[in-house]
């Protein structure tokens, strides 16, 4: 696995990233427009992956994205619901509103801590239920180990156990404390055949941080021109206000270009964005937002 962290260079180095980083923040003002806010929610996971969640609470989840096109009639759908995978099954009877896809945590979320045939059978039943795209956690411990080979492994075997959904690894880059570690889970996850890699499980303080996604941008990047194989990027956890996703989305649109921001290739994780992107977008002419709360 050495062999493969040594293939790949990231650049810039990590003063030139939170230059980078600024320079995009501030930005902001010119690149942002009603249009590609509604281009960022259309690439939202809508996510509920509360303690107490019940079937309940997510038929009217459901009901809420099947009702949503209806009332706000200029706005795109969102990409994808995200569940529990015990609640797969609720959302699939429930959820008609065309072109969403379910997806589901898995693998022992969040901490990964179990058995590696639990994590299996728990990812291919969440795809029976119905899910199409299932979020894991990379084995943290084992990386802190050093043991790139068993990580590579166990992802390995978790793509092939949740085929033909598509399969996000959650890095957890909040544990990670330098680039150069970010780097390397980035492209163990791909190697190893992850379809999409995730910052966070948003259970852990920090969650999604923008140098985070800049290093895994750069990761994608290198790995695409090596291999020809487009993966995706999805920061997840804490992103609440429209200003923070449109600069994650800014950041991977600078690194890899707008081919890579749409909903095929850059999601991002939340709960409450959705409902800030409509507050903002309530009255853009004045400035003046009415609080919205749909979902």
């Amino acid at each position: 696995m050495q062999n493969i962290f040594e293939q790949y260079r990231i650049e810039p180095v990590p003063g030139q990233i939170d230059k980078e980083i600024e320079d995009i923040q501030k930005a902001y003002e010119q690149n942002v427009s009603i249009k590609y806010l509604k281009k960022i929610f259309s690439m939202i996971d809508l996510t509920s992956l509360n303690t107490q969640d019940n079937e309940t609470d997510i038929v009217r989840l459901c009901t809420k994205v099947n009702e949503f096109s209806d009332q706000f009639e200029e706005m795109p759908q969102v990409a994808a619901i995200c569940v529990w995978p015990s609640l797969v099954a609720v959302a699939r009877q429930n959820l008609v509103a065309g072109d969403i896809r379910i997806a589901s945590v898995a693998g022992g979320f969040p901490s990964s801590q179990t058995f590696v045939g639990i994590k299996k059978r728990e990812a291919a039943m969440a795809v029976e239920a119905g899910a199409d795209e299932i979020d894991i956690v990379m084995p943290v411990g084992r990386f802190f180990e050093g043991d790139y080979i068993g990580v590579a492994g166990e992802i390995k075997e978790m793509k092939l156990a949740v085929r033909p959904a598509h399969l996000k690894v959650i890095l957890e880059t909040g544990l990670i404390e330098n680039e150069t570690d970010i780097r390397n889970a980035s492209l163990l996850a791909m190697h190893a055949g992850a379809d999409f890699i995730k910052t966070s499980t948003g259970k852990l303080t920090p969650a999604a941080t923008f140098s985070a996604v800049y290093v895994m941008a750069l990761a994608v990047r290198d790995f695409y021109r090596r291999t020809g194989r487009k993966v995706g990027i999805k920061p997840a956890g804490g992103i609440v206000s429209p200003r923070d996703a449109v600069t994650y989305a800014l950041i991977v649109e600078k690194v890899l270009g707008q081919e890579w921001v749409t909903p095929v290739l850059f999601r991002i994780g939340a709960s409450r964005l959705a409902n800030n992107i409509l507050s903002v977008l309530s009255k853009p002419e004045s400035g003046k937002s009415d609080e919205i709360n749909w979902f």
